[in-house]
């Protein structure tokens, strides 16, 4: 495995970029500036994690419906963040539809 400029190894600090989701997700992308593994990761995590936090928040202020929908969102966020974390720690650039391509391009 490559080490990142940090001395990181970079499935290590990959698996990290998930580990406080969107959060670590920022500090990654901030303190890693070479290793495009690393900053994909941290992008990733950023552009997966922080949209579906919002939408979980605003659709649990709807009563009733968003209260059945919002822990439905958390299920599915936890299944990500594992899957995610996993395959970075394998040192795999793992994409999510979507996300995964936004990311590529933005650490490009």
């Amino acid at each position: 495995m490559a080490k990142t400029s940090m001395g990181l190894e970079e499935n290590i600090a990959g698996f990290l970029c998930y580990v406080l989701g969107w959060l670590t997700g920022i500090v990654f992308l901030v303190l890693e500036k070479e290793n495009k593994f690393v900053r994909f990761h941290a992008m990733q995590s950023i552009a997966t994690f922080l949209p579906l936090s919002v939408i979980a928040w605003v659709i649990g202020l709807i009563p009733f419906i968003g209260w059945v929908i919002s822990p439905l969102i958390g299920l599915i966020g936890l299944i990500l963040w594992l899957i995610l974390m996993f395959k970075a720690y394998q040192g795999e650039m793992y994409k999510l539809p979507i996300v995964g391509d936004f990311a590529e391009k933005q650490v490009k």
